[in-house]
């Protein structure tokens, strides 16, 4: 294909080069600046002195959040909580997608499913239904209070169920012809051809494990069970005043709540960072698939 090479369409891309790059700082601004501050003394933060770079340069507060006792508990607790959770929304939403993916001639009453699914994704039975069910199957203190009252997420289901809909229905008269089943066309054709979309679908399962805190604090009764967004939400600058020496003196001169908290969003941004680019290039082309239907 020919560009058009006029002084026009160069003014034209450089203006919309320059307002991506506009757009990508002001996205990176506010992380550059949470960093920084979480590197930069108690005095510096509280003064504002921090922009982009950190001012009193100091590591206590990650120190804090990693000498504490349970920090390093909470992290597998979190790092179980995603692969066994991630792993089961992964199993249901895919026996879920694919026969939904189905015609009502092929898989009855599939219309009866889809509108229940969508009822659950637009109503929910509250927070105090759920605290008690919870409560009644004894899953406090449990890894399974964590996973299983979102073990089926219907934004996905719906995200990979539209996604197999528009793969060629030659595939499936083909597949149909060789005799092969359900189970054969689901695990050596859909699958396979499915990698953008359940690349997706596995980013926002793992995202969404990750980052929870609010069922932690309501389904575990112990510090020690606290999933890591729980724990480090909790976790706040505690010194006795009666009892402060110069050691603390020191420490106290560097860290801080504001200190702390900017911490605390680092540590719990950086295995998503990490993971993220693994992924990323199937998930622009597997959500722009599954989000059409045709």
């Amino acid at each position: 294909m020919v560009r058009n090479q006029t002084w026009g369409a160069k003014l034209g891309e450089a203006s919309i080069l320059i307002l991506m790059l506009l757009v990508s700082l002001m996205s990176l601004a506010p992380v550059l600046h949470t960093i920084s501050v979480s590197f930069s003394s108690n005095a510096a933060a509280a003064g504002g002195l921090v922009k982009f770079w950190p001012v009193g340069f100091n590591i206590e507060s990650y120190r804090k959040i990693i000498e504490e006792p349970h920090f390093i508990n909470s992290f597998l607790v979190s790092v179980k909580r995603v692969l066994l959770g991630g792993g089961i929304n992964f199993v249901l939403t895919v026996l879920m997608a694919y026969p939904l993916s189905r015609s009502a001639k092929e898989f009855p009453r599939r219309n009866l499913y889809m509108w229940f699914m969508l009822f659950t994704m637009l109503f929910s039975g509250g927070i105090i239904p759920l605290y008690l069910t919870v409560k009644a199957l004894g899953m406090f203190n449990s890894i399974w209070a964590l996973v299983l009252p979102g073990a089926v997420p219907v934004f996905n289901v719906i995200l990979l169920m539209n996604f197999f809909r528009n793969m060629p229905k030659e595939l499936t008269e083909a597949g149909y012809i060789d005799g092969a089943g359900p189970w054969y066309m689901l695990l050596r054709i859909f699958l396979p051809l499915s990698l953008p979309s359940l690349a997706t679908v596995t980013l926002f399962s793992v995202v969404g494990h990750w980052n929870a805190f609010f069922d932690g604090m309501i389904f575990m009764r112990s510090a020690e069970y606290y999933p890591l967004q729980t724990y480090i939400q909790q976790l706040v600058v505690q010194l006795n005043v009666s009892e402060i020496d110069s050691t603390q003196q020191e420490i106290l001169a560097k860290i801080s709540d504001k200190t702390l908290n900017a911490a605390k969003i680092v540590v719990s941004m950086v295995p998503i960072l990490v993971i993220y680019p693994f992924l990323q290039k199937y998930f622009i082309h597997g959500i722009m698939l599954g989000s059409v239907k045709e």
